[in-house]
């Protein structure tokens, strides 16, 4: 199987339109275009993930003007979109066509292909406790490392071709629940991944 997008280059800079902030705050917020083919038979449905492996581990550094985020900080992973029950006719998603702009609070409802189920991403801890940010975050939102960040951060995007219709997930999903419930069901895996900083340093 292979994914692929036009979005931006493999392994190449994101665009600002597709990420959540950007150097003057928030950025475009849409998905990426992403297209699959070759896909194995038998497959029922895909899964897609995006997560970002690059995320550090001391929150109390972020964001800060006075110092930096050294690149052999510890890292984690964030989770930017989880998705399941994408109908095994599709072959695309739209740039845009999931996520549209910055929604305060987190989308409610987000669009996507006909039956597919979206998940929680990792803003939904990051603005836990904030009044005007903080909610359920489900389905896509992109990019918005700190720009104190030393280590340019990478973002993979992963689809999975699996042969049942429905993932037995919960209502209130998160990637790892989707990881756990595609053992033992997955035919093959797809990626497709790009980078994106907010240091003006490394941006150039």
């Amino acid at each position: 199987m292979r994914l692929t997008t036009t979005s931006f280059p493999p392994g190449q800079p994101i665009p600002g339109e597709f990420a959540m902030g950007v150097p003057t705050g928030f950025g475009g917020n849409r998905n990426p275009q992403l297209a699959w083919d070759e896909v194995p038979a038998g497959t029922r449905s895909f899964a897609l993930l995006c997560i970002d492996p690059d995320v550090p581990t001391v929150p109390e550094l972020v964001g800060r003007q006075d110092v930096e985020i050294p690149l052999d900080q510890p890292r984690t992973e964030f989770v930017h979109w989880a998705m399941v029950d994408i109908g095994a006719d599709v072959r695309e998603i739209a740039a845009g066509s999931a996520s549209d702009g910055v929604t305060a609070k987190g989308k409610t409802a987000p669009t996507g292909p006909a039956g597919a189920r979206q998940g929680l991403n990792s803003y939904t801890q990051w603005f836990a406790g904030d009044a005007q940010m903080g909610g359920d975050y489900l389905g896509y939102d992109g990019p918005y490392p700190p720009f104190n960040d030393q280590r340019v951060h990478r973002y993979f995007f992963r689809l999975f071709a699996l042969d049942v219709a429905q993932l037995d997930v919960p209502a209130r999903f998160s990637a790892a629940d989707v990881l756990r419930a595609a053992q033992g069901h997955v035919l093959a895996e797809a990626s497709v991944w790009g980078t994106y900083t907010l240091n003006a340093k490394l941006a150039g």
